[in-house]
């Protein structure tokens, strides 16, 4: 079992007497969803998952981000699904942030606790179970798989936060730091999901611009983000959209580590 700290969404509604003027953005670069908004009434039932509900956070949407999709999903004790995926090209990344599930990838079971990690290729069948008795928590980012003729296609694995020792970025002193699940250069991964690390006072101390767009979710700790012209507040649980070219940096704010999910797609032609 980890000793990391992972968010999970509560659910809920706030009081009637709370103040309705929250931190969610949306403009024409970038989303900011706070986790204050993640209530139930905007969580999504999925076909053929039983007992679970899903808030979808990301989806292919044409202007905007337009690779991938992500769901942060709650699975109640006994529940899952033996037909998760209903299109055949997607590929998926699922991460566990609260209880535990039984991962079946073609026939083989993985058990997988908080901070557990699966990478499971199109084609490849698999199903999934809360054989615990809490609520399991897990983020799913679904991306259709980019085909080349010549490359094959990447195989599944199954590891863990734990297991994969953070690469600080250079001239950083480890202030900054990716965990990364796959080797950059395999050129059969078409999307890369890591977790980015900042120890307190660290940063990205220029305004990254690049073609790569960005899925976000804050997984733990807080930090002020730059996000195009905008400084904004991100805490633990909060979701961040960014399209190609938003400009981003961050400067992480203590008191503990700021660490977050990150999706982006590599390793492929623009298509024309």
């Amino acid at each position: 079992m980890s000793k990391r700290s992972y968010h999970t969404p509560a659910g809920g509604l706030p009081p009637q007497t709370q103040l309705m003027t929250g931190r969610a953005v949306f403009k024409e670069a970038y989303a900011v969803i706070p986790k204050g908004v993640m209530s139930d009434i905007v969580t999504s039932h999925l076909p053929f998952w039983t007992d679970t509900r899903a808030w979808i956070l990301a989806r292919p949407l044409s202007g905007f981000a337009e690779t991938f999709s992500y769901y942060v999903v709650e699975v109640a004790q006994g529940g899952g699904s033996d037909q998760p995926e209903t299109e055949a090209e997607a590929q998926a990344v699922l991460f566990v942030v609260g209880g535990s599930m039984i991962l079946t990838l073609d026939g083989t079971d993985h058990i997988l606790t908080e901070g557990g990690y699966a990478y499971i290729p199109p084609g490849l069948p698999w199903s999934l179970r809360n054989a615990g008795d809490a609520p399991c928590t897990f983020h799913w980012i679904r991306k259709a798989y980019e085909a080349v003729e010549g490359i094959d296609t990447p195989e599944a694995f199954v590891t863990s936060d734990d297991a994969v020792t953070p690469t600080p970025m250079p001239d950083t002193n480890g202030a900054w730091a990716t965990s990364r699940f796959v080797d950059p250069s395999d050129m059969r991964h078409d999307m890369h999901v890591n977790i980015v690390t900042f120890q307190p006072g660290g940063s990205i101390p220029f305004e990254e611009t690049h073609v790569m767009e960005h899925g976000l979710f804050v997984i733990e700790g807080k930090a002020v983000y730059k996000l195009n012209e905008d400084w904004v507040e991100v805490e633990a649980g909060d979701f961040l959209w960014l399209r190609a070219f938003c400009p981003q940096a961050c400067y992480a704010g203590g008191p503990g580590p700021f660490r977050y999910l990150l999706y982006k797609d590599v390793n492929r032609h623009p298509p024309l």
